[in-house]
């Protein structure tokens, strides 16, 4: 979807540079949830008073485009499906409007917290050259993780990315529409009238995501990287996925077909259930999450 969100369009722009001082939230907690773009005017409505959207050269819409790095028997898939207390992932993101590029290390810290650390990636984006694969070797042994020594370019997933930060500070929260998964020439997409809606704050409940549950929204367990690879791989285990990729992705293979109808308007259930996805991130860059 490269059109405008609908019920945004009042928001005030926030430049760049504001965006990382008013919601930089080095520590954060990130709840994730589907949401079905009609009710998004009506969540958002009277934001413009505490609200401002991300804006470059007058664009506050943005394509990212991301290549997960794994190991040939996909040990931080399965080290995500299985929740292991300690785990990584290693991605490299483009931002595709401005050109920068990014190499980037999540790690989980065995208490439920992640660390997101990265760099400026100067090489293509399906390749780890010698500086970004340096940079995660350094990360992981500070994590006290070996780093695998066969990393290899796996699912790529692209999306455009509204981010809206709250005027005072206390939560970020970032629309993804036109979600694609590619994998060894397959490809899923989300469905049109679905918004992936990720809240990202320091703590609590906020004002956004009271709004979403006063239509019945919930927060979902839903990972870009583990759910698109298990909906492009049908012989991947992915159970805790299948529920929400039924309901957002327009063709998963190996996985039944959404249902016919969408739920909408108030009251109606927009996110496949409960199962919230938390943790605690510490980040560093001039880009925005």
């Amino acid at each position: 979807m490269s059109a405008p969100l609908p019920g945004l369009d009042g928001l005030a722009p926030m430049p760049l540079a504001e965006v990382n001082e008013r919601a930089r939230l080095v520590s954060r907690v990130c709840r994730t949830y589907l949401v079905p773009v009609e009710l998004v005017p009506a969540v958002f409505a009277g934001a413009a008073a505490s609200f401002g959207v991300l804006t470059i050269g007058g664009r506050n819409s943005f394509r990212y485009s991301s290549t997960y790095m794994d190991t040939p028997d996909l040990r931080t898939f399965h080290d995500h499906r299985r929740c292991r207390r300690r785990r990584f992932k290693v991605r490299v993101r483009s931002y595709v409007d401005t050109g920068a590029r990014m190499c980037e290390v999540k790690t989980k810290d065995g208490r439920g917290g992640t660390d997101k650390t990265r760099i400026d990636h100067a090489g293509p984006q399906d390749l780890l050259v010698p500086e970004s694969r340096a940079f995660v070797e350094r990360t992981l042994r500070r994590y006290g993780l070996e780093p695998p020594g066969d990393l290899r370019p796996g699912t790529v997933t692209d999306y455009r990315r509204t981010t809206l930060v709250a005027l005072g500070g206390g939560e970020r929260v970032t629309l993804d529409t036109g979600l694609a998964g590619i994998r060894g020439g397959r490809t899923v997409r989300m469905r049109p009238d679905v918004v992936l809606v990720e809240v990202k704050t320091p703590g609590g409940r906020t004002p956004t995501e009271r709004r979403l549950h006063e239509f019945g929204v919930r927060a979902t367990g839903f990972s870009k990287y583990t759910a698109l690879t298990a909906a492009l791989e049908p012989g991947l285990p992915g159970n805790r996925w299948h529920r929400s990729v039924r309901y957002c992705l327009d063709r998963a293979p190996g996985v039944a077909a959404p249902r016919a109808t969408t739920p909408s308007g108030p009251g109606a259930p927009a996110a496949p259930g409960p199962g919230v996805t938390v943790g605690v991130s510490r980040e560093t860059s001039t880009h925005p999450g």
